[in-house]
């Protein structure tokens, strides 16, 4: 208390009177009074507050390569003598130096301007100019180096990853919206290829509804190089079960593979597509795959998930684990439970978004389904199963446990095709089909005739049809679902073909104008495959003229795009590209 009231000119005469019992001397008086200043100012909030007003402002991180890592750490170069400001330091950088920090080879301080934070807390208590206020000021640097920075340090280390998790959990989200909602082959019949040099191509034959009907392996290229045989072998495949379209997934073996397929005579036109095989193989040695297929091994699993992915992407990608399926940046470094969160709410409002064939969807998409849950999913299943297709969307009472409020929430997202209410295979809820009736009634025609007849749907005044349980938006809604009842909100799948003189990053040239497809976004850029095992980066200023700050506002996964080659890192794989051709 003396010494903080700061009043006190002779200092040196009062010190005796505190040297007792523990006090060993003047000296030991001081530093136990300075002790308990420094205490008092780090538990002051005004204090606390002023230095987090400096650190918000003005705080840098900086990480350094530990001594002796370098070979070890030779990933995180960039990050060998980084200095950036803290506010500046975007989400993808700051978790790549967390990383290594975790992984034990980098040192990582953030830090603000130490004498300023000094000064600034030594006029907030520093009253005097006599020995007492030095004192204090004394303490005010020993709170501030000891006390507060530390802990001021370590609140904004986890504030500014929590910000970074937020971010890099939103791009994740984004990219995974855009992958479920991929253009759809249809219910078509499929041929999946697996591809491989060694252990050889694994080819399975699916039907329209992506049921197994064979599956064998075949050898086209090093080291058995049974081309002709492999050759007679697909064309006869494909005339025996009478294929529609090929997907190659894109591991692998896959150009080579897609240039055997496309090569090969067939009795028919068919569509080639090589198909993103991420996660495929955590699928095939997952417990839904044993499941599903459990008389054959994990090659033919993946083989059908490629096929499958091709006929639906949507339907077979929510079978992954949404993590697994390669689209995000730094997953396993974010917090896990908000991951999960954002990425189940991301499948389920893609699944509700598209809708579901309730006769052919696996209990894994009806999961998602708004009302709907494990339980509800495997019940709809064993109805099916035991009792065929569904006739209509009423019929789902009769599933155990369906209650009024669960089919409520879930039947407008569930499409029968084949249904004699034509209203069963829109998005249109049947607590509406009363007023769709009644508009039918008015119009002296069927549901049916007011669905494929737009010349009398221009008839319809929809304000005649406002009640108190049916307003205006809800019957707007039944219109426009009218105009295009079930229709899929997925653009149509486009087929690509890479350049055909480039296969390894040895054949890149800079300055080549080159075909790729997007099948990563960042927030610095997005990633491009052009057909070679490294994928390139457009950075973010590179995408077009005009400034970018969010990517996904100008490109989309799986989108094709033209792009340059500007630099090419054999050493490191890297390629950088630009969309800017001119």
């Amino acid at each position: 208390t003396l010494l903080m009231l700061q009043r006190e000119n002779h200092l040196e005469n009062r010190l005796g009177s505190f040297v007792k019992g523990e006090v060993k001397d003047e000296e030991d008086a001081l530093k136990g009074a300075r002790d308990i200043i420094a205490e008092q100012v780090s538990e002051d909030e005004r204090a606390r507050n002023q230095l987090r007003n400096q650190f918000s402002r003005q705080a840098v991180i900086t990480s350094k390569v530990i001594k002796g890592k370098e070979e070890e750490a030779v990933k995180y170069r960039d990050y060998f003598d980084f200095s950036e400001p803290l506010k500046r330091c975007t989400s993808h950088r700051l978790l790549a130096i967390r990383r290594g920090e975790s992984e034990g080879l980098l040192k990582v301080t953030i830090s603000p301007d130490d004498n300023e934070c000094s000064e600034r807390l030594e006029r907030m208590y520093v009253r005097s100019n006599n020995e007492c206020g030095h004192q204090v000021a004394e303490a005010v640097r020993d709170a501030y180096k000891r006390l507060l920075k530390p802990s001021i340090e370590t609140e904004f280390a986890t504030l500014s990853k929590e910000k970074a998790d937020t971010e890099a959990i939103r791009v994740f989200a984004e990219n995974l919206r855009q992958l479920l909602l991929a253009p759809p082959l249809g219910q078509k019949r499929v041929m999946g290829i697996d591809p491989g040099y060694r252990t050889g191509c694994k080819v399975v034959c699916l039907d329209a509804q992506g049921t197994l009907l064979h599956n064998e392996t075949i050898y086209p290229h090093p080291p058995k190089s049974e081309y002709q045989l492999a050759g007679r072998k697909i064309a006869k495949l494909v005339e025996q079960y009478a294929i529609e379209a090929i997907a190659i997934g894109n591991g692998t073996a896959s150009r080579e593979t897609e240039q055997f397929v496309t090569s090969q005579s067939y009795n028919r036109e068919l569509q080639v597509f090589v198909v993103s095989e991420d996660g495929a193989s955590i699928y095939s040695a997952s417990k839904t795959a044993r499941d599903e297929f459990p008389d054959y091994d994990v090659t033919v699993r993946g083989a059908v998930s490629i096929g499958r992915r091709l006929m639906d992407p949507l339907a077979e990608l929510v079978k992954i684990d949404a993590k697994s399926i390669g689209v995000g940046q730094y997953q396993h470094d974010v917090d896990q439970t908000l991951l999960k969160k954002s990425l189940d709410q991301t499948v389920e409002s893609c699944v509700n978004l598209v809708g579901v064939n309730l006769n052919t969807a696996s209990r894994h998409l009806l999961t998602y389904i708004s009302g709907l849950g494990p339980t509800l999913a495997q019940n709809i299943v064993d109805y099916r199963t035991a009792n065929g297709p569904f006739h209509s969307r009423k019929e789902l009472m009769k599933v155990p446990r369906m209650g009024a409020k669960a089919f409520e929430q879930c039947a407008g997202f569930l499409r029968i095709p084949q249904s004699k209410n034509p209203l069963d295979n829109s998005a249109v809820h049947p607590e509406s089909y009363p007023v769709v009736e009644h508009i039918a009634k008015d119009l002296d025609c069927t549901v049916d005739d007011l669905i494929k007849n737009k010349e009398l749907r221009t008839k319809i005044d929809i304000k005649k049809y406002v009640s108190d349980t049916v307003g205006l938006p809800t019957l707007t809604d039944i219109m426009q679902e009218l105009d295009k009842p079930g229709r899929d909100p997925r653009q149509q799948i486009q087929v690509f073909e890479f350049d055909k003189n480039v296969r390894t990053i040895d054949d890149l040239k800079e300055g080549m104008i080159l075909p790729g497809i997007i099948n990563n976004i960042t927030n610095f850029g997005c990633f491009v495959d052009i057909g070679i095992k490294e994928n390139g980066l457009v950075h973010v200023s590179r995408l077009c003229r005009e400034f970018v700050s969010d990517p996904s506002t100008v490109v989309r996964i799986h989108q094709h795009v033209q792009v340059k080659v500007m630099t090419i890192d054999k050493e490191r794989k890297r390629i950088q590209l630009t969309m800017i051709l001119d």
